[in-house]
């Protein structure tokens, strides 16, 4: 019942924002930034920008530019330089952390040109958790043509019936990780929804780096409660170091990060709208938490 009316109200929510900040032909919104943390692999550069291509498509007359925190070019400080007027920064980011307590407010700061207002991280929030479901799904469909496929061929003529499909009775969700107490309240947030959204499947979080569990220690607690079909979900923006490493522990199943699936651009859309629907933009360098 809980996560069908998440649904109905994210849906209305939607379609209410569609019209909130549509222009009149004489007025220019303000521009979202994404500001996305950069990363050394080349697919993440890529992943992110079909997210935002995602982002235009659902409201063309949006400016929407790119921002890196670092590793990858714009950098955000680059992107803000060249900006003038109002702009609403959406961290593509998944938890309050260091880059959304620190870098961003410090790259604002650095730009007084500007009247800007910092969006809240993407998460938590239940299109993520629709997003993460998706990608197990889409593991999961994987995982059973490759069975079908392999069984199919050691069954040829011997008329033997291919394995039923994976059960998943835990999931630990792997995040990069952050020393900030306030990222892992966010994670293990984003770790119950899921869970609601897997109808009650216990999913523990598991970290890449800063304290607490490593994605190895959450799959061993989950065993040691019983379950042994773990899944790992990929609770990254886009594909890197950290989300090959944190798939390269899983024993079962590992879905893909997050990318540039519809309900992670319906929720950049969102973050936007609700920042400037939080406040006008009558001060440079505001910030806003959603």
């Amino acid at each position: 019942m809980m996560t069908r009316f998440t649904a109905q109200l994210t849906a209305q929510l939607d379609r209410l924002g569609h019209h909130s900040v549509r222009p009149g032909r004489r007025e220019r919104p303000p521009t979202l930034v994404a500001v996305a943390h950069g990363s050394r692999d080349p697919e993440a550069l890529r992943t992110v920008n079909a997210l935002l291509d995602r982002v235009r498509a659902l409201r063309p007359w949006l400016p929407v530019r790119l921002g890196h925190i670092e590793l990858n070019r714009p950098l955000l400080t680059d992107t803000l330089a060249a900006l003038r007027g109002e702009v609403v920064l959406v961290p593509l980011l998944l938890s309050r952390g260091h880059h959304i307590k620190r870098d961003i407010p410090d790259a604002v700061a650095a730009a007084p040109h500007l009247t800007a207002r910092t969006a809240a991280p993407l998460g938590p929030d239940p299109l993520l958790a629709e997003a993460l479901h998706a990608r197990l799904t889409e593991a999961d469909r994987r995982a059973q043509a490759d069975r079908g496929a392999q069984a199919g061929h050691q069954a040829a003529g011997a008329g033997r019936r291919v394995a039923a499909p994976h059960r998943t009775d835990g999931v630990v969700l792997a995040a990069a990780g952050s020393r900030d107490p306030d990222a892992a309240v966010d994670t293990a947030r984003t770790a119950a929804l899921l869970s609601a959204r897997l109808g009650g499947v216990p999913v523990l979080p598991g970290y890449a780096s800063g304290s607490g569990p490593t994605v190895p220690e959450a799959v061993r607690a989950l065993a040691a409660r019983g379950h042994h079909r773990i899944a790992v979900a990929s609770y990254f923006t886009a594909p890197g170091r950290f989300a090959a490493q944190c798939a390269s522990a899983a024993p079962g199943l590992a879905g893909a990060p997050l990318g540039a699936h519809p309900a992670v651009a319906r929720l950049v859309v969102r973050r936007y709208e609700q920042a400037l629907a939080s406040a006008s933009l009558s001060h440079p360098a505001a910030t806003v938490g959603v």
